[in-house]
């Protein structure tokens, strides 16, 4: 039979004791890291779960976007190209009401030319709507929403109220990427007639 000296049972006490703390500082630091991802991303933090079906799995994605869109040069807008695109939405808007569908993917169409001259990539659908979810949480459903819409526009299933709400989605959207050099997000005063 063994015998473990006082010495021996120090240094179990010891082990124990620090497997305990790391344990403890492992669960804070994970409880931190989940309520930084859900304050950051909001209900995309909540879509992000529902879709994976798993609180880490979705974690585990939201850092690997924040990861890469991080590696990504997002670059903000001249006052000049942030007129023009303020100038091609107005354009837009005022063709709506003879051409609802038309404005809607032709929206679309602006959302992403304004997304790639940022210098964001021009992947899927969905891996657009994830890089803008880590800087723009709070539109990316509306872009989402948008592009849902359009897509029941494409195969004419979709009504006029839709179609001008897929309109306000992107718009929201747009807004919210139309910002210049000096981080201020351009106001309807650079539209030039």
């Amino acid at each position: 039979m063994v015998t473990l000296s006082m010495q021996d049972w120090i240094a179990i006490g010891v082990m124990v004791l620090a497997a305990v703390v790391a344990l403890a500082f492992w669960q804070f630091y994970r409880k931190k890291q989940s309520a930084r991802l859900q304050q950051k991303f909001g209900t995309e933090y909540d879509r992000t779960v529902g879709a994976l079906g798993n609180r880490s799995k979705a974690e585990a994605e939201l850092k690997e976007r924040e990861l890469r869109v991080r590696k990504l040069d997002i670059v903000p807008l001249t006052t000049a190209e942030a007129a023009r695109f303020t100038r091609d939405w107005s354009d837009l808007q005022g063709r709506f009401v003879d051409d609802p569908n038309g404005v809607v993917v032709q929206a679309g169409k602006l959302v992403r030319e304004l997304m790639l001259k940022r210098g964001y990539p021009m992947g899927d659908f969905e891996h657009r709507a994830a890089d803008i979810s880590v800087d723009h949480p709070a539109v990316v459903e509306n872009y989402r929403a948008a592009k849902a819409i359009a897509v029941r526009g494409e195969s004419n299933s979709a009504d006029t109220e839709e179609l001008r709400k897929a309109v306000v989605h992107y718009r929201a959207l747009f807004d919210e990427l139309l910002e210049t050099g000096d981080g201020v997000p351009v106001t309807k005063e650079l539209v030039i007639h």
